[in-house]
């Protein structure tokens, strides 16, 4: 058996290492020879309004004769991501002024499609050597000193304004030329050609002038001004109007002296470190506080408890108190032992997704330039960790039941939260699918999703479940006794409810300030990639929810309220409940969404990742209370 052991785990060694250390894109530097062809490829569309990706020639663009797909992963197309070629030539080294990409008619259908898509501010996603396509923005640091970020993609167009010279408030402009400027770095002495460092796209709306179409290097004069104030921009006509657009743009090759390895660092400064060493500072102080509660109850109370408790003499009849008192009925099964111990596997496989990969994240393997790694890491390691639910499951439930129903506990730990997961995504990719969105996951990534849950997931959990049941059953300390002791009325703050809600806001408290740019990242369209300090978070939220956990359990058990199993799960869980809140709040003061597909899919997909945080919580409150019970029920003497 041992040996079947080891070969099924090196299997899936190979499994994961296939899935995870094939080549990143990025990682490695592209050097481009003087003249050599950069291509540009075209991603897609995508609005924090609408929040419904589309791909880039959903719009009637200009297009190559043939349209190549590259091959996405996984995590690419569950982001809505559809890289694809493009017309625009671009070589290494040389500039452009201004070129003709194509000149197109459009009928009364394509202009207001135009015209809708730029109201609802959709903006461009391309990208030339993995780095996507930026506006350049100027800002100033803490000490004044200008710094330039990036705001990654570019608006497909305008409303006029007063503010905007020449044009008409209300009305859509579209942007038909691109100012590209890539910035390359070189050094003769370590490589030949030249490393592209940002790729800077500044969009314009021109009113282009007629040029020679015979002529291959004719261009439009409007094409080479340089000064806004001299050209009109191009109106998005009215729905019963037909419209020409001549498609231009232009290309420059600029040095810099940032270095390659540097050259995300742009991206990666829309948010102000400070406010993250904040967030810490806030969490720390919470656990501080935390720590110095349970170390005076390990410390003074409970080492009080213990020497009054041994001292006593067995022969004289001693009244018990405290914790103490329920010693016979602390580990009494709780109601629903099945629910529980399916939450706790999950809990656990969730939790060794999210530790894995925020592990691989901070050592740099989950590099941005690998775009949708990050997902298909998610994905590929919750898969992997089903071997650990299962285990941890059947565990938990052989020891609450003494074996019962083994096998039909693990068809639920298989089925019960992935299901869920797996059903609302599902539902709400039926909405993507019916408004033609990029972000529905077509048929095959579907079937492969499918594949990875019952060939992969579902065995490996009945792997961990078997040997989980070939264990012991874990003994508890102290024996149970037959017939439960009555719980005595309890005092308001301690009823179950008030209990559980006051237990979350800890927790909640210790990582709202780095969820607000979580959210911020996957609703406004930015890059997150401080994984360093959202590991440090990680961390302080696992103390948090054991320390809160343990706490409330040994004020509980004071109480002599043995009912501490669902307790201690739902204590550090509730936090979820406040993180629920939050993101209603977060949808009505930080969003712009009033359509109804696009808050569904908002509450949907913000539903999955709070479910994910209960069982992850939970869990950790769980275990962090019944190490914490068996520590204490172990050190007393008991007839």
């Amino acid at each position: 058996m041992g040996r079947k052991f080891l070969a099924i785990c090196l299997l899936l060694s190979c499994v994961v290492y296939s899935a995870l250390g094939y080549y990143l894109p990025g990682v490695a530097p592209v050097e481009y020879l003087d003249g050599d062809e950069v291509p540009l490829k075209v991603i897609k569309l995508t609005s924090v309004h609408t929040q419904l990706p589309y791909r880039f020639y959903d719009l009637p663009f200009c297009r190559p004769k043939k349209i190549v797909d590259d091959k996405e992963n996984l995590g690419e197309v569950l982001r809505g991501d559809r890289i694809e070629n493009s017309l625009y030539e671009i070589y290494a080294g040389n500039n452009t002024a201004c070129k003709v990409l194509c000149e197109k008619d459009y009928d009364a259908s394509d202009v207001k499609l135009f015209a809708q898509r730029v109201e609802q501010d959709y903006r461009v996603h391309w990208s030339i050597d993995t780095l996507p396509a930026a506006v350049p923005r100027t800002i100033q640091d803490p000490n004044g000193v200008p710094k330039t970020v990036y705001e990654t993609g570019f608006p497909l167009g305008f409303q006029g304004s007063d503010d905007i010279l020449d044009t008409k408030k209300g009305v859509m402009y579209i942007n038909n030329h691109v100012n590209m400027k890539i910035l390359y770095h070189t050094n003769q002495e370590v490589y030949t050609g030249r490393r592209i460092i940002a790729f800077e796209v500044e969009p314009m709306s021109i009113q282009h002038s007629n040029y020679d179409k015979n002529d291959p290097n004719s261009v439009p004069s409007t094409c080479l001004r340089q000064d806004s104030a001299q050209y009109q921009s191009l109106q998005v006509a009215g729905k019963d109007d037909t419209l020409r657009i001549i498609w231009t743009y232009s290309v420059t090759w600029e040095y810099s002296e940032t270095p390659w390895a540097n050259r995300w660092d742009a991206y990666f400064l829309n948010t102000d470190p400070q406010i993250h060493w904040f967030s810490i500072i806030n969490s720390l102080m919470i656990v501080l506080f935390l720590t110095g509660m349970v170390a005076m109850i390990m410390m003074r109370t409970l080492h009080a408890d213990f020497r009054r408790y041994n001292q006593m003499d067995p022969n004289e009849e001693a009244e018990e108190t405290g914790w103490k008192l329920v010693h016979g009925d602390v580990f009494r099964p709780p109601k629903h032992p099945m629910l529980l111990s399916v939450l706790i596997g999950s809990g656990v496989q969730v939790f060794g997704m999210t530790l894995v990969t925020m592990v691989f994240a901070v050592l740099g393997c989950l590099s941005p330039s690998n775009r949708g790694g990050l997902t298909t890491a998610l994905v590929v390691l919750f898969v992997v960790m089903g071997v650990l639910a299962g285990y941890f499951s059947t565990r938990t439930y052989k020891m609450l039941t003494k074996g019962g129903t083994w096998k039909k506990n693990t068809i639920m730990t298989a089925f019960f939260f992935p299901g869920i997961v797996f059903g609302i995504f599902f539902i709400l990719n039926f909405f993507l699918w019916g408004k033609g969105s990029s972000g529905a996951v077509p048929f095959g990534a579907m079937v492969s999703l499918v594949a990875l849950w019952f060939c992969i997931s579902v065995p490996l959990v009945f792997f961990g479940s078997y040997f989980a049941y070939k264990k012991p059953a874990v003994e508890h300390p102290v024996r149970t006794n037959q017939i439960p002791r009555e719980i005595p009325p309890q005092v308001w703050y301690m009823s179950p409810v008030f209990s559980i809600l006051m237990g979350g806001i800890l927790p909640f408290g210790a990582v709202f300030i780095e969820l607000f740019f979580i959210l911020s990242a996957i609703w406004g369209q930015q890059i997150y990639y401080i994984f360093g300090f959202l590991f440090i978070v990680f961390v302080i939220l696992i103390l948090t929810c054991a320390e809160i956990t343990i706490v409330m359990c040994y004020f509980q058990l004071c109480s002599e309220d043995y009912h501490w199993w669902w307790r201690s799960y739902l204590t550090a869980g509730a936090s979820a409940f406040y993180m629920f809140l939050y993101a209603i709040f977060y949808f009505f003061t930080k969003l712009e969404i009033t359509t109804f597909v696009s808050g569904l899919l908002y509450f949907g997909y913000t539903f999955i990742m709070i479910f994910a945080f209960f069982v992850l919580t939970g869990t950790i409150g769980y275990y962090a209370c019944f190490l914490f019970v068996r520590k204490i029920y172990s050190q007393i003497k008991v007839d």
